[in-house]
């Protein structure tokens, strides 16, 4: 089964870029790459960029709007993603807690929906 884990993160909480704590957070993130790729349930993963890179879309009235920025306004931002396809939940949570983001963010997993059970 096919998890999506989401990397939600405070900006102002996590390591500034350039100092030693962050680059030892990207080395814990490299090191979860590694795992997941060697134990072959990483199907993709990326950052992504701040949300100031944001546009957010909607119909209304048949009509496209798009706003810049993100949907929400939080403290807490969507940093980045990977998608595992392994057993079952607790095998997700297990690469989830892999992710040095989780000390100072949330990391939220959910399972992908599966619309061709008999292709996949």
């Amino acid at each position: 089964m096919k998890y999506m884990i989401l990397i939600y993160n405070d900006p102002a909480l996590e390591p500034a870029y350039g100092t030693p704590a962050f680059d030892a957070m990207m080395a814990g993130f490299f090191a979860a790459n590694q795992t997941m790729a060697a134990d072959g349930v990483l199907v993709s993963g990326e950052g992504l960029q701040g949300v100031e890179t944001a546009t957010s879309l909607r119909i209304r009235g048949g009509k496209a709007e798009t706003m810049d920025g993100p949907f929400a306004t939080t403290k807490e931002h969507l940093g980045g993603y990977y998608v595992v396809d392994v057993a079952d939940l607790d095998a997700a949570l297990k690469y989830a807690a892999l992710l040095p983001a989780a000390e100072f963010g949330t990391i939220e997993v959910r399972p992908l929906m599966n619309y061709n059970p008999a292709g996949n």
